[in-house]
């Protein structure tokens, strides 16, 4: 038996490691909620003031991980920073003390004038680090939920196809699926590559440009993958898919999803220039975003092609248009933000994730990610009886490592690691990998650690 991201705790023991808006809503006065955005704001440049960001060991200070224990599967779910944990704070202690007061403010359902709504900061925040603009950013409860807004709201037709490949994630195939029996569309799946520790980008970009047909008119990707640790040549896959649109008319033109959860937070490149159409991300993996808190981006002219699954309550425009018995006419990022009452302390809070990240930069940040996986993967390729699956190149590889032992199965190799206090992994899928995934949370002496273990239990 494999773990999966169902059962990981159980099957490792872990009991060892301890509504929408209204026009006639009456405004609200300032004084009935407890803070306002601008004194948050204030709150949390007063507690990062005092952490040098440029000291490794301040910024993994921040993280309150049990010290007994080695911690290298946080991309699984994420240990908040101790400035988002404090944001988290200060929105609960306001949503205890009132609220309905909080909620119709925070969310801008007052209609009354003051300071942006708290959504509205994250989607800045969220735009900022993205390198898009705050109206292309939709908010989500995870990379599942976006993906599945964004497949169920395409609209395509029999005869037509989504491409996709073989070493996408379960919940990405299902989206696909569910969309495709819904539309009558086809989908098929293909190998990007054989051998994961030895794919190349020309070897990606050559079986995408070939497999792509005249029906195929969506192609999933996954920026890195979980099951093997390599990193796609996005922006080279992007521009073949654009070449081929220099053939199409508009209404034909490929369009490219990207499940870009383990490349969100550990690469230099700002996503919104990668190329993709629809980009879908979890907040709560190496972005540090509170649990349960997602995103998805485009830009602004392909919200248009999307139809909202779940009714807002991020915009205005869709219950007005409700009001006055029209139609609320072409979509826009907002209005695929599902509404419902949501965990606001954690989605708001999210916007000091984004600023924690920036604070580092996110070209430090990339480049400790990367020199820690190169430390780990180059002293797991030297131990006897270990097998590298993750390609050696940071061009195609992140954060995420995947390794065998001979003669152990995944699930042993993780227990064998869990008994030495290292928390590893393995890879949610039929053939499955154990592995290690080094972040800012991590440092050189913990990966050092890390290896002589795996040493031991070979």
């Amino acid at each position: 038996m494999t773990l999966n991201r169902r059962d990981f705790v159980s099957k490792v023991g872990w009991g060892a490691v301890a509504a929408a808006g209204a026009r006639t809503v009456t405004a609200l006065p300032a004084a009935t909620v407890a803070t306002t955005a601008a004194q948050t704001a204030d709150a949390a440049a007063m507690t990062a003031a005092a952490v040098d960001y440029a000291d490794w060991a301040a910024v993994k200070g921040q993280f309150r991980l049990d010290p007994q224990w080695l911690h290298l599967s946080q991309f699984f779910m994420v240990s908040h920073p101790r400035p988002v944990r404090a944001a988290i704070e200060r929105f609960r202690d306001q949503l205890d003390a009132n609220p309905f007061a909080t909620v119709k403010r925070g969310m801008g359902f007052d209609g009354g004038p003051h300071e942006e709504s708290y959504p509205a900061a994250v989607q800045r925040a969220a735009a900022r680090y993205l390198g898009g603009q705050p109206d292309e950013v939709a908010l989500t409860d995870s990379t599942t939920q976006g993906l599945a807004l964004v497949y169920n709201g395409l609209t395509l037709r029999p005869g037509e196809e989504i491409l996709t490949t073989t070493h996408d994630h379960y919940v990405h195939h299902e989206a696909i699926r569910f969309a495709s029996e819904r539309s009558g569309a086809s989908w098929r799946r293909i190998a990007l590559y054989d051998e994961s520790a030895t794919a190349s980008a020309e070897q990606m970009v050559e079986r995408l440009r070939a497999a792509i047909r005249p029906q195929t008119r969506v192609i999933g990707l996954t920026w890195v993958h979980s099951c093997s640790g390599v990193k796609l040549p996005v922006r080279a896959l992007a521009q073949t898919i654009a070449d081929t649109n220099q053939k199409r008319d508009e209404q034909d033109r490929v369009l490219l999803v990207l499940d870009a959860v383990h490349g969100f937070g550990n690469q230099p490149e700002a996503a919104a220039g990668l190329g993709c159409d629809f980009l879908a991300s979890s907040g709560h993996k190496w972005i540090f975003a509170p649990r349960g808190t997602g995103l998805l981006w485009a830009p602004a002219r392909n919200w248009p092609l999307l139809r909202p699954t779940i009714p807002t309550a991020y915009d205005p425009g869709p219950k007005l248009a409700w009001e006055d018995g029209r139609l609320p006419g072409p979509t826009r990022a907002a209005w695929i933000s599902p509404g419902g009452f949501k965990a606001y302390e954690h989605q708001w809070a999210m916007a000091e994730a984004f600023e924690f990240h920036a604070r580092i930069g996110r070209e430090r940040a990339a480049a400790r990610i990367a020199a820690l996986n190169t430390q780990c993967k180059e002293g797991l390729a030297r131990i006897p009886g270990v097998r590298v699956l993750t390609p050696m190149a940071t061009s195609l590889s992140a954060g995420i490592i995947c390794f065998e032992v001979r003669g152990q199965t995944a699930e042993q190799t993780v227990r064998g690691l869990l008994g030495r206090k290292v928390i590893a992994s393995s890879s949610p899928y039929k053939v499955s990998y154990a592995r290690l995934a080094p972040s800012l949370v991590n440092d050189e002496r913990e990966i050092d650690a890390a290896i002589r273990a795996v040493r031991k239990i070979v």
